[in-house]
């Protein structure tokens, strides 16, 4: 990654430039069998589509406050980037009363009913299916809505690398903290360049996970096996997916 990056969305735009083919995120789900495998080119085209949902059709704005309350998934990893993208400040596991706006997904709509603002519901089912026959009362269905935006983003306003991003665990962190600490943690997670890959099964709920799960692939040109209900399998499955996905390291 370029020296020069300061955001996570900087990240995301010199890996792209970089080897738009080679593979960022792939992603299990061990409850449903689900296995998703995320180009950066697909990636940065969710995240493009997301951030223009957020600038055009949430009219978020740097400083909101946007609720994740998401557990570990690649659409998780595609809000992070996109709030990054557009200035807003990802807060993971954020009080809903507190946000500006509300992402949830299931298990967590209730609760998301506690912000004032626009709401989207994620199904977090494979292939990233619309709800049927809706979404849950008082949210926009986030499937069906990110399709109508466009694949290109630019910012109304430029990002500030040195303003809130993030909040996870109680802790706040700007962009250019995320991109500095990423850096400096990806050698200890294994992600030494092209070619290291990942296995991580770490929650999304510390900085560890996030780390894990998304920050430091992006800031050493590594990737990422994501693995959701993990504990839902054994040794044997895990590593045979560590021998198929090529994995070099694990956090779990």
């Amino acid at each position: 990654m370029n020296a020069t990056d300061r955001t996570p969305a900087d990240l995301l735009r010199s890996a792209l430039a970089a080897d738009p083919a080679r593979p960022l995120v792939t992603f299990y789900d061990d409850a449903t069998g689900e296995r998703v495998e995320l180009s950066v080119a697909t990636f940065a085209n969710w995240v493009a589509k997301t951030s223009n949902l957020l600038q055009d059709g949430m009219s978020a704005e740097p400083g909101d406050r946007v609720a994740l309350l998401l557990p570990a998934h690649w659409q998780t990893a595609v809000w992070l980037v996109a709030c990054a993208s557009v200035g807003v400040v990802a807060d993971v596991d954020g009080d809903p009363a507190r946000a500006d706006f509300v992402v949830a997904g299931p298990g967590r709509f209730e609760e998301g009913l506690a912000c004032g603002g626009e709401r989207y519901a994620l199904s977090l089912a494979p292939l990233g299916r619309r709800f049927v026959p809706g979404p849950p009362e008082g949210y926009a269905d986030y499937a069906v809505e990110v399709p109508t935006y466009g694949d290109r983003f630019v910012p109304y306003v430029p990002v500030d690398p040195e303003a809130a991003g993030l909040v996870v665990a109680g802790a706040e962190f700007t962009g250019a903290e995320i991109v500095e600490r990423a850096r400096g943690e990806a050698a200890g997670w294994g992600l030494t360049g092209p070619g290291s890959r990942l296995l991580s099964g770490l929650p999304f709920d510390t900085w560890d996970g996030l780390s894990a799960g998304l920050y430091a692939a992006l800031a050493s040109g590594g990737s990422v096996v994501l693995c959701r209900n993990l504990e839902r399998v054994g040794e044997e499955t895990v590593a045979k997916r560590i021998e198929s996905e090529r994995v070099t390291a694990t956090a779990r």
